[in-house]
């Protein structure tokens, strides 16, 4: 078998088995909090403080040490290394399991950004954060107080990376789509993208919204779907 271009797609469905929460609940609600209350610029300017509390608290879980990347993550990095063509893993998590087992990796692309990075609504510098923000937290480069935000995408913001994916997405020869609910836009939409020409493989715990879409469809665990599908895969390189 030869080598494709490949993109990776993944959601939080991989980091779930790392102990972080898929974050969406099945009412709806972001662990507790209405999406509107806590993942919009609008209700950042209208209660920051409860939105840097919410994101606080899911930053600090990624200190704890039982939060490490699982078997799927560690695939994956694998897959990427070992594969001889162009690859680009895109993650629509905001945590930084996949960074751990990366180490630098270009090929790594955070869509919606990174917990562990924070930006200034003032200056526009982004820098790696791994502390608590506050409405009085001062802006490292340019001093004022009160415009630090996490560097991620929250609902109404563009994508990171689009010029990239976009694209990669042209010239994609194998697409996986990994641990995702095929709702979220725009990369709900990256397997309609390639249709055609690229072969697309969804792994997930069930099947995701989209999962007519995809050429097959592989369902388990993903410490236990990915590993052995990238096992499959690197061999028939041979």
């Amino acid at each position: 078998m030869s080598a494709p271009p490949l993109i990776i797609l993944t959601g939080a469905g991989v980091s779930a088995e790392s102990g972080l929460a898929t974050f969406r609940g099945a009412d709806g609600l972001w662990e507790g909090h209405r999406v509107e209350d806590v993942a919009t610029p609008e209700a950042f300017a209208r209660d920051p403080a409860t939105v840097h509390r919410f994101y606080n608290a899911r930053r600090a879980r990624l200190r704890d040490p039982a939060v490490r990347p699982n078997a799927a993550h560690l695939a994956l990095a694998r897959l990427c290394a070992a594969w001889p063509s162009p690859a680009l893993l895109v993650t629509q998590n905001v945590d930084d399991l996949h960074d751990r087992v990366m180490q630098g990796s270009e090929a790594l692309l955070h869509m919606h950004g990174s917990l562990r990075r924070a930006r200034c609504l003032r200056c526009g510098a982004a820098r790696d954060w791994d502390e608590d923000l506050s409405t009085d937290t001062p802006c490292p480069a340019c001093g004022a107080a009160g415009g630090m935000r996490p560097d991620i995408v929250w609902f109404g913001e563009m994508p990171m990376g689009m010029d990239r994916i976009e694209a990669a997405l042209a010239e994609c020869g194998l697409f996986l789509s990994i641990g995702t609910s095929g709702l979220v836009y725009p990369a709900a939409g990256f397997v309609a993208a390639v249709q055609g020409e690229a072969r697309t493989v969804e792994l997930n715990l069930e099947p995701s919204a989209g999962t007519r879409l995809f050429d097959e469809a592989h369902h388990g665990p993903a410490t236990e779907v990915v590993p052995r599908f990238v096992e499959d895969l690197l061999a028939d390189l041979g």
